[in-house]
């Protein structure tokens, strides 16, 4: 069965149908995927009941995997971490983010597995940050071209939230001895595509260092809010055994915190990229 990929909105994302992300990826399908994840930028797969070990074998094509520092994962698969909200406190996911931006070498992109979402509620937004950077206008552009941002992880995780207990305050502690504020550009140009992006999000971004505090928090707001208006997204329903694939390096998303005291558990692998410029 061949392949089948429908574009779901102008901004971003498609659907792809006809492939079994269970089994091995040919090389065709693994090209195939590929294309489509640098043309939407964020892809769908309904009805795709996979174990955490084949998550892992289906992200490697694209990448190594990273580690969470702070989630919790499947024991005998540590690359998939587990967003599970009797388990763990997840409200860091309802804002607007790029995954691990506090990391030198940012995600590639991820691969978010639904294996008990909420009956309603839950839905989960992704942003088009070439979208978003293309509809500014040419000054904004290159005013914004050039200059950097301070990305701190604390911003999402927060001492008050992670570190409550003894032993999770000294896990704390050390991920942020291991993990300090960074640099990252204002604007990422793709690795692949050489599309420019909005490299700034609410989960991690704190300033930008060339401008004044006062500038450079006016600034960020402005961005923050442009670059999620509803021209530039496309929202996802869960049903379960859906699988999203998203290309982290031109992308924000928003995990709705909506379906308390229901419970949402998914699945992320997350697939390790290269320093943005």
């Amino acid at each position: 069965m061949s392949i089948q990929i429908t574009q779901l909105s102008p901004a971003l994302g498609a659907q792809i149908d006809g492939i079994d992300l269970s089994q091995p990826l040919s090389a065709e399908q693994k090209d195939a995927i590929e294309h489509a994840l640098l043309t939407h930028q964020v892809l769908f797969f309904r009805n795709q009941p996979i174990t955490p070990q084949q998550q892992a074998n289906f992200a490697r094509y694209f990448g190594d995997l990273h580690i969470h520092p702070i989630y919790p994962n499947i024991p005998d698969q540590p690359e998939v971490l587990v967003l599970d909200t009797a388990e763990t406190d997840v409200r860091d996911n309802a804002i607007w983010h790029t995954d691990v931006t506090f990391l030198e070498e940012p995600a590639l992109g991820a691969v978010l597995a639904a294996k008990q979402p909420p009956a309603f509620g839950g839905d989960t937004l992704w942003a088009s940050s070439s979208a978003a950077f293309e509809a500014l206008s040419k000054p904004l552009q290159q005013l914004l071209d050039g200059l950097t941002a301070t990305h701190d992880f604390t911003r999402s995780f927060p001492l008050e939230r992670f570190g409550n207990t003894p032993d999770a305050l000294e896990r704390y502690h050390e991920v942020q001895r291991k993990h300090p504020p960074l640099t990252h550009p204002v604007v990422r140009t793709h690795p692949v595509t050489g599309r420019k992006g909005l490299f700034v999000n609410e989960g991690f971004t704190t300033r930008i260092n060339e401008l004044e505090p006062a500038e450079s928090d006016a600034l960020l707001k402005l961005l923050f809010a442009h670059s999620t208006k509803p021209e530039f997204t496309i929202r996802w329903r869960w049903q379960e055994n859906d699988i999203a694939f998203w290309d982290n390096r031109i992308t924000q998303h928003y995990a709705t915190d909506d379906y308390r005291p229901n419970r949402r558990v998914m699945h992320r692998a997350t697939i390790l990229g290269d320093k943005p410029v």
